[in-house]
């Protein structure tokens, strides 16, 4: 296992080939639990990951833009998120949280802090009902439509996607799905269902998806169907992110318990996308201006 320094010293090989204005669209901030109290019902509980943390990796990397989401052990406390956005200046984004008890004065100050969507996260939540999955849909669009720039984000498998996409082909919003909807980097369209559904959609400019690190680390890019399926289906609609600090639920562990975080080597993972996406359009697309489009920056 790599040590921290020995992480931000690889990193520096990746930022050589990088253009200007990359953006990690998926990230999160834990604070100490005294300052950012956890949801009492929670999957997981994690360690400290600090905005300075943060930076000094991105520095080293050659990231100068930011996504920060708000995880799913804050429930729909969004104040950890606020914190590392401020912390980070002009060149962070949020995704929040949020549930009906969310004013609408709640959201204008968010979106003045930079947020620029809300998360609904089923998989955490361990929900597959599609019947459930579409109403959360719908309640979280009804939500947005006086919220000008924002976008839907979901993390959702890939077994709900085809109850979906009627409602997000007609959807006013952008919706952005997480971590490739947990498909299997190794298997195909065919071999996955739910997979034709999200090429579709990417295909009609209405939704995007997030190829994060730990997607990548389980395969050499350039032998990960599904990584040259959605560039082929929309490229313009791909967006790439670490994942950082890559919290999960240890095995064996409580969910008051503190599980550590998986070590990923981010900067290699960044270098592997580089070397994988050789149409230099295509790449700044995925790391510069799909975000850019997507989060205002």
């Amino acid at each position: 296992m790599k040590t921290r320094r020995e992480v931000l010293m690889s990193a520096l090989a990746a930022t050589a080939a990088l253009p200007k204005g990359v953006c990690d669209c998926h990230t999160h901030i834990f604070g100490e639990e005294s300052r950012f109290p956890f949801a009492p019902v929670r999957g997981y509980t994690p360690p400290p990951a600090t905005p300075v943390e943060m930076r000094a990796l991105h520095e080293a990397m050659g990231v100068e833009r930011v996504v920060i989401v708000t995880p799913s052990v804050y429930g729909t406390d969004n104040a950890a998120t606020l914190w590392g956005m401020k912390e980070r200046g002009r060149s962070a984004r949020g995704i929040a949280v949020i549930d009906e008890r969310t004013s609408a004065r709640d959201l204008s100050a968010m979106d003045r802090a930079g947020v620029r969507g809300i998360r609904v996260n089923l998989t955490n939540a361990g929900i597959a009902d599609p019947a459930v999955t579409r109403e959360r849909f719908s309640a979280a669009i009804a939500r947005l439509r006086s919220m000008r720039g924002w976008h839907l984000q979901l993390n959702v498998g890939l077994g709900v996607l085809a109850a979906l996409k009627p409602l997000v082909l007609e959807s006013p919003v952008p919706v952005v799905f997480d971590h490739m909807c947990g498909a299997s980097a190794a298997r195909g369209v065919a071999d996955q269902a739910g997979m034709a559904d999200l090429l579709e959609m990417l295909r009609s400019g209405k939704a995007y998806v997030k190829v994060t690190n730990r997607f990548l680390s389980t395969t050499r890019v350039a032998e990960a169907p599904l990584v040259g399926e959605v560039l082929r289906a929309n490229a313009e609609r791909v967006l790439w992110g670490t994942d950082w600090p890559h919290p999960d639920p240890a095995p064996g562990k409580k969910p008051t318990e503190v599980s550590p975080f998986t070590r990923l080597d981010d900067a290699g993972m960044l270098a592997r996308l580089v070397q994988n996406v050789p149409d230099e359009r295509m790449r700044r697309g995925v790391l510069v201006e799909n975000p850019a489009r997507l989060y205002g920056f």
